[in-house]
């Protein structure tokens, strides 16, 4: 091949320098949160701040919902890729026939627990006999609650449930109930200790409740793009190994998005929720999802047994 005349080699430079090839365009998603950002959400922040997505060819919009309980149903219209949710609540989402199932993992651990006063008059389930208990949402936590108290040869029938409305830990201080469930224990347990008025969390899965996923990834089983969410959940791997092996700058980067994060109350929930980020978000424990499911038959809560594949998808298996 000859060399380029030196005219024809300036006009190539000339090309090239004012007319770049175009960028490879980014495949779009939309992810709704299932309440504001948090800690808990951590991943997907750090994934978004590191260019994680960027890299996996993704252009990701966060959205954090007007209404906690619409991601779901938003993510089953199609109005949204994926939505977070909780494995808990997926159960009976898919009894009531919604088309949704879990696609990642983001907490693999659950965070609800029973709180209540640290120097109070209950320390064991046993001695909520007689005592009020508060609650936010009907169904689920009255399983979990049920289930607990079973196992101290307790009934609902043996407490009062009091609805304060999402006003957990300020009901428990208050002393309008003597104890909570649906209380996290990386977020309502710090609230207390900052406020002066110490918590105490029992812990449902040491007290014969089914262990579980706390944040999920949803998305309709039909219009799922199954390639972006695994770019997906592999740019939100790397931001979790990076949380965990820099979690001081992980937390300047995240708490640098906004302001209202830069207190003490989300610096210590960060600390707490690392331990529970899930390490392979991909990944399907088939067991954990027949096993919830099972509770929640047995408690009523759902008439027909739905076998796994029904709940979730491994995403490794939809190459």
């Amino acid at each position: 091949m000859k060399p380029l005349a030196p005219l024809a080699a300036a006009l190539l430079a000339a090309l090239t320098t004012f007319n770049p090839l175009p960028a490879a365009a980014q495949d779009k998603m939309t992810v709704v949160l299932d309440w504001f950002v948090n800690p808990n959400h951590g991943p997907l922040i750090i994934a978004q701040e590191k260019g994680y997505f960027a890299d996996a060819g993704l252009e990701v919009e966060i959205i954090a919902p007007a209404d906690p309980s619409a991601p779901p149903r938003m993510a089953a219209a199609g109005k949204a890729d994926l939505a977070l949710s909780y494995q808990p609540q997926l159960h009976l989402q898919v009894a009531e026939g919604l088309p949704l199932k879990r696609v990642g993992t983001l907490i693999a651990s659950p965070l609800n627990c029973l709180l209540v006063l640290e120097d109070g008059p209950i320390e064991t389930v046993a001695d909520l006999k007689g005592h009020k208990i508060g609650f936010s949402v009907a169904g689920v936590e009255e399983a979990l609650l049920s289930k607990l108290l079973g196992d101290a040869d307790l009934s609902l029938d043996d407490v009062e449930l009091v609805n304060v409305n999402w006003s957990l830990s300020p009901s428990l201080m208050s002393g309008q109930v003597d104890a909570v469930i649906g209380a996290y224990r990386n977020f309502e347990l710090n609230q207390m200790e900052i406020e002066g008025v110490p918590g105490n969390c029992i812990y449902l899965e040491e007290s014969g409740v089914p262990t579980y996923d706390e944040l999920i990834y949803v998305a309709n089983p039909d219009t799922v793009d199954h390639d972006r969410v695994r770019r997906f959940l592999k740019a939100t791997e790397l931001a979790t190994q990076y949380i965990v092996n820099h979690p001081d700058a992980a937390w300047d980067i995240f708490a640098a998005t906004a302001e209202e994060l830069q207190d003490d109350l989300n610096a210590k929930s960060w600390t707490d929720t690392i331990p529970r980020f899930a390490l392979r978000p991909a990944a399907l424990d088939f067991g954990r999802y027949a096993n919830f499911e099972a509770f929640l038959h047995e408690a009523g809560l759902i008439e027909t047994v739905h076998p796994v594949s029904d709940l979730a998808i491994d995403p490794a298996a939809t190459q």
